[in-house]
């Protein structure tokens, strides 16, 4: 990313009520923007779900925290990152996203009836 068009302060940070929170990165595609959010929701309820129970939230945090990876809001920031550094980091939040499903472990409770 060349200098002049690197991000400005607002494009990389929102502030919500006095604390700095990292934005996601503007360059990821809508369907992979949707995917993400959508694990980040599943988990944050994973996690609501298993503390109410008494259960250890830690495997929804898991999820929660691949999204935000994936998202660019966590680990090196996405302003940082080439094209192909940020490309492959969604890839890799995705990849290790569906691979909780498909393993039966995350915040999910498993049925045995259940084919999915």
């Amino acid at each position: 990313m060349r200098e002049s068009e690197a991000p400005v302060d607002d494009e990389r940070w929102l502030v919500v009520r006095g604390r700095r929170w990292r934005r996601q990165d503007p360059s990821l595609p809508e369907d992979v923007t949707r995917r993400l959010l959508s694990h980040l929701g599943r988990g944050r309820s994973g996690v609501r779900a298993l503390r109410a129970a008494g259960e250890d939230p830690a495997p929804a945090r898991r999820r929660v925290d691949l999204a935000k990876h994936g998202l660019g809001e966590r680990g090196e920031p996405w302003w940082d990152q080439d094209e192909q550094e940020r490309r492959e980091r969604w890839k890799t939040a995705l990849r290790d996203l569906d691979a909780l499903d498909d393993t039966g472990t995350g915040d999910r409770e498993d049925d045995p009836d259940d084919p999915d």
